[in-house]
């Protein structure tokens, strides 16, 4: 069933939330809050296109090294990366050394370093259902994995010639980033919508 349960100080988490210790932070403080700004929007779309495949627990893990090797994802920097930086990526053991990822990571800076301030982080917000228009889930199966506005969102960031970005992604980028809130009906953190 997975519905909300309680953690060690007896507060109802979603399960997933309280599945490693690095979770309970991530679940309580991060995910589902709203998050603003290009270059942080940027660093959660590479960090979600990193996890394709993966468990989020992997990308959490080695988030420090992702900002390290990656200028804290800061698009005009990550956008004049060469070569050289790319080649170094594929040897730093603080990252997943995927190829066509990282080269994604470097091609969608280099589309996003042409956008106008604000335009990356208007286009994903656009994206955002109406709250009203959906109810709170009451255990995980009532969780898509994909939603109509996830697909558009995905169609619309790849027209826009970003890469790695399919509607899954998009979705997990969207319930990340405070989007949709799908912590569980009975969860501590739902509604909790403060950055």
């Amino acid at each position: 069933m997975s519905t909300a349960i309680p953690g060690p100080d007896g507060r109802l988490r979603c399960p997933w939330g309280l599945s490693t210790a690095d979770y309970v932070d991530y679940h309580d403080t991060e995910w589902g809050r709203p998050v603003h700004g290009d270059d942080a929007l940027y660093e959660r779309l590479c960090l979600e296109a990193f996890q394709s495949g993966l468990s989020w627990i992997t990308i959490l893990r080695r988030r420090e090294g992702f900002r390290r090797a990656f200028a804290d994802f800061r698009i005009a920097k990550v956008a004049a990366f060469t070569d050289e930086d790319a080649a170094r990526l594929l040897t730093d053991e603080s990252i997943i050394r995927n190829r066509a990822k990282i080269q994604a990571t470097l091609a969608n800076a280099r589309v996003l370093a042409d956008w106008a301030p604000g335009e990356l982080d208007e286009l994903i917000w656009s994206y955002a259902p109406d709250p009203a228009t959906r109810p709170a889930p009451r255990t995980l199966a009532d969780v898509p994995p994909v939603t109509d506005e996830s697909t558009a969102l995905s169609k619309a960031l790849k027209k826009r010639g970003l890469r790695f970005i399919g509607p899954t992604t998009a979705y997990a980028l969207m319930q990340a980033c405070g989007l949709v809130d799908d912590h569980l009906a009975d969860c501590v953190a739902r509604g909790c919508r403060t950055p």
